[in-house]
């Protein structure tokens, strides 16, 4: 009966595990300009941040909007490394 729980639980756990992916928006018209930092080094569970996208000579009229994403691959390496590790993708979009 365990067992068959448990079959039932890691697929299920599995398919809950999606991307996450947040979005900031300034208001700004956007450029298509766009400043990508791929994997992002966070620590402890994201505790620790990664440090900041460095867009001020790429964006000389500053930033129209920033994204932040933990694909699939992300959340792998961070469930590997039982949460000492959190990278992610960050990416923001130049103003016109």
């Amino acid at each position: 009966m365990r067992t068959t729980r448990m079959a039932m639980l890691v697929p299920l756990l599995f398919l809950a595990a999606g991307c996450f992916h947040a979005t900031i928006e300034t208001g700004a018209a956007p450029s298509t300009k766009v400043v990508e930092q791929r994997w992002a080094s966070g620590w402890i569970f994201g505790l620790v941040p990664p440090k900041p996208v460095q867009a001020q000579k790429e964006c000389p009229n500053g930033i129209s909007k920033v994204e932040t994403q933990l694909s699939f691959l992300n959340q792998l390496v961070h469930v590997v490394t039982l949460g000492i590790y959190t990278p992610m993708d960050i990416r923001a979009t130049c103003a016109q």
